[in-house]
């Protein structure tokens, strides 16, 4: 109830130690014998409902949320509007105009929106809640994520149990207090990315691959993270090499299942173009475009290797070089990605995760914004394979917030640092030392 109703985010050291407490008291929880997996789902439902009727305390971002629901019930294209053009004209669109922009912050305000078609519908419906108050679109947007964690408990369940795995492995996503927190409370829209993306691996794994590939547009279309991760089934659609670890580009060609995999790419492809024509014009496609490159070469928070190429830019020009170094670390994503892809044996269902899961890993440390949330797709996938670096990392993550302790909210570095040294640590023993060392 402390973090729902009693906690701001400048209040740092509350901030951690109640989700440490909270953290300590679910490992107990998940670790222990006695809770069955049938009360552990109602301890899940039970802690995500405690936050049903707060206000989010620790982001701002469903002020845009309902804005951009508002927008569309009220007729107009909210990829063709930035809110402060409104305000500046002196026109109120909406219910609650003046206190939605002031809530979403001038950052948000003075750009179109980048959330994508899916995720423009829960807005919608989350605005026809009873009430037409920013109370009741706030519990709309609400019990929409924790239906879609409920589709994420239920589908993960049962594809733990496909590759005969723990299904109570499931709780370290469901039950984390990270997830509850960032998703439920603060009300990102990453789990219901992630639902679809569960359901869509789920289905795949069960040989439906048609429909896999349009629950995956889904997905894309809540958040386009996923779609960095479509090249990975390029190496699923052919038949498995026993014993490679590793394949090789010739002979993955050969064994292709090419009407399968053009067929499953189509049907991703054409389902995400149907969900944005009801938005499209050309305008649309330059606003779009254009507000999605600010991710990666205007906005730094919580980063790693790009802080570290950040100061080593500063020591050699003397200034910020994020438009250079914005544009070179995404190329180098997109290798690591096109590496797993190719030259990664991705026909069995567990090294398909893992690749997923190792690339958006790798994403993350080269991006130059990393927000908390950012996270809960590695974590889910974690779920389904070995590496529990992604759990560290859900508990360590909370220290980002320390940034908001101030009103300029600048980050301390060394906070930052300790972050990733635990993180980066966990990460190379898992990964690559951990391997050796049982190899030799």
């Amino acid at each position: 109830m402390g973090f729902a109703y009693d906690l701001v985010r400048s209040d740092t050291s509350k901030l951690i130690l109640l989700y440490v407490t909270l953290f300590a008291f679910t490992f107990q929880i998940i670790k222990s014998a006695k809770f069955k997996f049938k009360t552990l789902v109602l301890f899940s439902v039970i802690f995500r409902l405690l936050f049903l009727f707060a206000i989010p305390n620790l982001s701002q971002d469903f002020y845009r949320f309902i804005w951009d629901g508002r927008i569309i019930l009220n007729g107009l294209n909210p990829y063709l509007y930035k809110p402060n053009s409104f305000i500046e004209n002196g026109v109120f669109p909406i219910a609650d105009t003046q206190e939605l922009f002031n809530g979403m912050g001038s950052l948000s305000a003075s750009h179109f929106t980048n959330y994508p078609p899916i995720n423009q519908l829960c807005f919608v419906v989350a605005n026809l809640f009873p009430g037409q108050s920013i109370l009741s679109s706030v519990i709309g947007l609400r019990l929409i994520i924790i239906a879609a964690d409920i589709g994420t408990l239920y589908f993960g369940k049962k594809l733990l149990e496909r590759l005969k795995l723990p299904s109570n492995n499931i709780f370290w996503y469901i039950l984390n207090p990270f997830i509850i927190i960032e998703l439920t409370g603060n009300l990102h829209f990453e789990g219901v990315m992630i639902f679809f993306l569960v359901w869509s691996l789920y289905l795949l794994h069960s040989g439906k691959w048609k429909w896999a590939a349009v629950v995956l547009a889904c997905s894309i279309s809540v958040k386009l993270i996923p779609l960095m991760l479509l090249p990975l089934f390029f190496n699923h659609f052919k038949t498995p090499q026993e014993d490679s670890k590793t394949t090789r580009f010739l002979d993955t060609i050969k064994n292709l299942n090419l009407p399968r995999l053009i067929g499953f790419y189509s049907i991703v492809i054409g389902t995400i173009i149907l969900l944005f024509i009801p938005f499209f014009s050309m305008e649309f496609v330059n606003n779009y475009s254009k507000t999605v490159g600010l991710w990666f070469g205007n906005f730094e928070f919580n980063a790693s290797i790009y802080y570290l190429a950040r100061a080593i830019g500063y020591a050699i020009t003397g200034y910020n070089e994020i438009a250079i170094i914005g544009k070179i670390l995404p190329v180098i994503s997109v290798l690591f990605i096109l590496g797993f892809s190719f030259f990664k044996d991705n026909s069995y269902f567990p090294k398909l995760i893992t690749s997923m899961l190792l690339a958006l890993t790798l994403y993350l440390f080269l991006s130059t914004t990393v927000h908390p949330w950012y996270i809960a797709t590695v974590l889910l996938l974690s779920v389904f394979t070995k590496y529990k670096f992604p759990i560290v990392w859900s508990i360590i993550i909370i220290l980002s917030y320390a940034a908001y302790a101030n009103d300029t909210f600048s980050e301390n570095l060394w906070i930052i640092g300790l972050e990733y040294c635990i993180v980066f640590s966990v990460f190379i023993w898992e990964v690559v030392l951990k391997k050796r060392l049982l190899v030799a």
